[in-house]
């Protein structure tokens, strides 16, 4: 089959959700991916961090037929012995009290809630059905229809209503703003430490100190989903360390997963855990031998190859790099560690057009809110690789130019 017949069957058969560029891939390994025609790329999104070690890492890979040839998933109606020691060790690096597993990062988001709620009404003492949750405008925190309902993007919220409420919405980074909407029902603040989605936004330096001590003060849980900033994506195993000791809980899931498995966890101090009790929350899926055995062993590469120590090396590299390519179309360079968003000025080009020109140049990424482009390549990357990457922009920025100048005349 040629690309085109790909693209036509998904076409015909499967629903428009998603708007991919028309590239279709069957091969991959570490940073690199090969289409149907044999053509090579470098992966510089990682599957929304999903793939931070690397496609078909090899560790990875052989912790999952591993645990094929011993058990693959017989219900936590039983215990096994791969879930314990998965569990230990993530509380370990985090400096969490426990941990919920669960499988995407939506479902980590739902048992956040659940759990926030339930502990307001068993611990902090709040009404029955009055417990609200505070979260940030430009959120991104999955797509269920609970999760949608508090989004301030209503290209997500859009005929997906009634939704349930129960939160409100403050600026995010804004201390002020998050201290006026406290109530006595606020029993949780859910926010991301950096906005992915929103097009790797940053708050102020030392927000999430002022928040931690601002719910420290009020008595309500301090929640951060750092689905796509943990795991050493942001140059630290996870990025409120830049910051904070740790927050109250914790979501994790995308490279939790060594991009190969849908791996995700609810972690929280012991008072939030223990308001679960047996029946209250569950999975089929969630915690099963191969999810732990691929958990673990992701977190292992963590360590091991200290690819935070390298996510903040290159990233300083890779942002010094576009930097200095000094180019008209891009109005800001930000991130921290390997997750760097490029604003692209619209009133010149799109930064779907952007990322078009660097598919026929051989670097895959994604555009955002189309103004940013998202760069987000495996920690495993290497500077060379990351030069030749830089070159492909450099290149497809200067043509871009070039056109509108040829195009004025």
């Amino acid at each position: 089959m040629k690309t085109e017949d790909y693209l036509a069957r998904e076409d015909k058969y499967l629903a428009k959700n998603y708007h991919p560029l028309p590239v279709v891939l069957t091969k991959g390994e570490g940073v690199w991916v090969w289409d149907a025609d044999g053509q090579k790329y470098l992966d510089f999104l990682s599957a929304y961090s999903a793939v931070s070690a690397g496609h078909l890492n090899k560790r990875i890979k052989k912790a999952l037929m591993d645990q094929m040839d011993q058990m693959d998933v017989p219900s936590r109606a039983f215990y096994t012995d791969k879930l314990g020691a998965f569990a230990e060790k993530l509380c370990g690096l985090t400096g969490m009290d426990k941990m919920l597993p669960m499988n995407t990062g939506a479902e980590a988001v739902e048992t956040a809630i659940k759990a926030a709620r339930r502990w307001g009404y068993k611990v902090k003492g709040i009404a029955k059905d009055k417990a609200r949750i505070i979260v940030s405008s430009g959120n991104f925190h999955g797509r269920t229809t609970t999760i949608v309902g508090f989004s301030s993007d209503e290209d997500y919220r859009d005929g997906f209503g009634p939704f349930d409420g129960g939160f409100d919405i403050v600026p995010f980074g804004d201390i002020e703003a998050l201290e006026k909407a406290i109530t006595p029902e606020t029993c949780a603040f859910l926010t991301e430490p950096i906005q992915g989605e929103g097009g790797i936004i940053m708050p102020p330096a030392g927000w999430l100190k002022q928040v931690q001590a601002l719910c420290r003060k009020h008595n309500i849980l301090f929640i951060l989903d750092e689905i796509q900033s943990g795991i050493g994506r942001t140059g630290k195993d996870f990025a409120f360390q830049h910051e904070i000791d740790k927050p109250d809980a914790l979501l994790l899931g995308k490279a939790l997963g060594g991009g190969v498995y849908p791996v995700s966890a609810f972690l929280a101090r012991k008072d939030v855990m223990d308001v679960f009790d047996p029946g209250s929350h569950g999975s089929t899926f969630g915690g099963n031998p191969i999810a732990a055995a691929v958990g673990l062993e992701a977190l292992n590469i963590l360590e091991d190859e200290d690819l935070s120590g390298k996510s903040h090396e290159l990233g300083e590299y890779l942002k010094g790099k576009l930097a200095a390519m000094n180019s008209p179309l891009v109005t800001e360079i930000r991130g921290k560690g390997l997750w760097i968003g490029v604003d692209i000025d619209p009133a010149q080009v799109s930064a779907r057009e952007v990322c078009e020109r660097l598919r026929h140049k051989g670097l895959l990424c994604k555009e955002t809110h189309e103004t940013v482009v998202r760069f987000a390549p495996p920690l495993t990357i290497t500077k060379e690789e990351i030069d030749w990457a830089v070159e492909q922009v450099q290149d497809v920025l200067a043509e871009i130019v070039q056109s509108g100048q040829k195009k004025a005349v």
